[in-house]
């Protein structure tokens, strides 16, 4: 067990030393917080921002019901956040994570090396979240600031809950990435494979909605949306921190196989 966890260690460091020495690592970013300081501005102080609106609801004299600013703003940007993470920076971030491997021909090492399939997996999905989660901490920032003055102030737990969902929610996406750009060494056809596959798990509410029933019902229990925004609006639910983990241990699995199937074609 002290083997297995060294090696992980080890893969762990390995990529996210890669991540911190990668330009284009700090270019999508920078495109990542352009994009959420844009969203956060707008939300907060766009035309049709919550100052706005708490601003026209006084000169009317409307005092009922309260606007609860700071659990809609943050609410709000959590959930708007979501889209071009899933659509854009996240396949961005994993796309590389076994094509480098490929193109550098390292691939066939690891594959036939004493390390362990599912270690390699697990140290290269810790690496790829925690620069993720560096990326959040310039947000962490700027919601503090707009955030510290409020209130009410926004409860911890549902501040917290917010921000653990947005992470759980990427390490899924970054570990189905993962195993996509395990079968190719194409970084842009990962990205192609990996945007592919999160729209067809965004939309799954919307097509377990429309087809109704058992069948439905079962489907929409499979939605990342559903889950992220339920628990982004504070609604802690068990079965939602499942489907996450579930997410993530089959990226890390189904990596591992494709992995394994590699290295049997090279035996």
């Amino acid at each position: 067990m002290g083997i297995i966890f060294a090696n992980i260690i080890a893969i762990y460091r390995r990529e996210l030393k890669s991540y911190f020495a990668s330009p284009f690592a700090y270019v999508i970013a920078g495109i990542f917080w352009l994009i959420s300081g844009f969203f956060f501005f707008a939300i907060l102080m766009g035309p049709n921002g919550l100052i706005t609106q708490v601003a026209l609801r006084d000169q009317m004299g409307m005092t009922t019901p309260p606007v609860d600013v700071a659990y809609q703003l943050l609410s709000s940007f959590l959930g708007v956040l979501a889209f071009p993470l899933a659509w854009f920076i996240l396949p961005m971030l994993s796309m590389g994570l076994y094509t480098e491997e490929r193109k550098r021909g390292t691939l066939e090492l690891l594959a036939t090396s004493p390390l362990t399939n599912w270690a390699v997996a697990l140290g290269k999905l810790l690496g790829v979240l925690t620069f993720f989660i560096t990326m959040l901490l310039p947000l962490l920032v700027y919601e503090a600031i707009a955030l510290g003055a409020s209130n009410p102030p926004v409860p911890l737990m549902i501040w917290g809950l917010g921000h653990i969902s947005l992470i759980l929610l990427a390490a899924a996406i970054l570990s189905l990435g993962m195993f996509l750009s395990s079968l190719t060494d194409s970084t842009i056809l990962a990205a192609i494979l990996t945007f592919g596959l999160l729209v067809l798990l965004w939309v799954t509410d919307a097509i377990a909605s429309s087809i109704g029933g058992p069948v439905g019902e079962a489907l929409g229990h499979l939605s990342l949306l559903k889950s992220y925004s339920n628990l982004t609006q504070g609604i802690f639910e068990i079965s939602s921190f499942v489907l996450f983990f579930s997410y993530i241990v089959l990226g890390v699995f189904l990596t591992a196989q494709a992995i394994e199937t590699f290295r049997f074609q090279r035996s």
